[in-house]
């Protein structure tokens, strides 16, 4: 590809790594872009954040693409993932150690199953406390990492398919196909609570934004050698 190709926009599918920051994987795009063609800047942004801990489709734009950014977060997200039942943590994920752990004998597959049904369609979620989101011109994890206390209001999210697809207990691995603005991390909080235990989010994988799949995603090689190499 060319460098006048790359400014006039590219939308880039990637498979984000384990434990990479969501900008840290555009940083690394916009690098090798600059570096291959040796100039001085390009405009290089993504569709919609990953956590850290979570893997899967990070959609990134180049040049005038970076426009069809807002487009392209509205559009709605598939993810697996798995959630770990009878114990929470503060991040709603384990990027915090377990806090509390609740008792899980009255448990039972049909119960794990039914309990989806408490989220289907238009729902009140509350976001996690550490999160990315502002208030007050702070990063709410600015305040929880800190210990202080933040009101954080509920939004409106939408959630058209969720299934469990199998349990391994305490392990329950799940789909959902969701709207824009949805915490899967809340999700898996608020799942614990509906069965009167405690959940949180032990592994996450974005498979999929509106109509693009992460199994047609790059990683940073396979970008490398179809559109980098052998490029002046």
């Amino acid at each position: 590809m060319t460098e006048e190709e790359f400014k006039a926009g590219q939308v880039l599918l990637f498979d984000k790594p384990l434990e990479w920051t969501s900008f840290q994987l555009v940083n690394k795009v916009r690098w090798l872009i600059r570096k291959n063609f040796k100039i001085k800047k390009i405009k290089v942004g993504h569709a919609g954040t990953l956590d850290p801990l979570a893997t899967g489709l990070l959609i990134i734009c180049t040049g005038k693409a970076t426009k069809t950014i807002d487009v392209l977060q509205g559009q709605e997200k598939e993810y697996t993932g798995t959630f770990t039942l009878g114990a929470t943590t503060p991040s709603y994920d384990m990027e915090t150690e377990v806090n509390k752990k609740f008792p899980t004998e009255h448990l039972s597959e049909e119960k794990i199953h039914k309990a989806t049904e408490a989220f289907m369609g238009d729902i009140q979620q509350y976001p996690p406390v550490f999160s990315a989101l502002k208030k007050d011109g702070k990063r709410l994890y600015e305040y929880a990492r800190k210990g202080e206390d933040v009101e954080v209001s509920a939004r409106n999210v939408n959630i058209s398919e969720f299934e469990i697809t199998r349990i391994n207990f305490p392990e329950v691995h799940f789909r959902v196909v969701c709207s824009k603005g949805t915490y899967i991390r809340s999700l898996a909080h608020d799942f614990g609570k509906e069965l009167e235990t405690g959940a949180y989010l032990s592994s996450l994988r974005r498979t999929r934004i509106g109509a693009h799949e992460v199994k047609d995603a790059h990683n940073l090689d396979s970008f490398i050698n179809e559109y980098l190499t052998g490029e002046e």
